[in-house]
């Protein structure tokens, strides 16, 4: 079960931060401010999903694999695929 929340994490991450921020307290006490969990939204869900997940599974330690997965997601965000992906929905 967590590699499918995973693997629709890397495909609709959007829907998962919906999801966990309606029906769970994944979010809970993490940011101090509204506007980054908004801006996360709009612009960089996986690296949101992401550095919540370092928050919680690794108790926001910034060690080599956390800096690896959030580098990797910001490739994944940012990446020229992601806008093709986003067209090919629009159609």
């Amino acid at each position: 079960m967590p590699c499918l929340v995973g693997l629709i994490a890397l495909v609709a991450p959007r829907l998962v931060i919906l999801v966990l921020w309606f029906f769970t307290t994944w979010f809970a006490g993490m940011f101090t401010s509204i506007l980054w969990p908004i801006l996360g939204f709009v612009f960089l869900p996986t690296t949101l999903l992401w550095f919540s997940a370092v928050q919680h599974w690794f108790g926001g330690v910034w060690s080599l694999w956390p800096v690896v997965g959030i580098v990797l997601a910001l490739m994944f965000d940012l990446s020229p695929a992601s806008s093709r992906r986003e067209k090919r929905r629009r159609d």
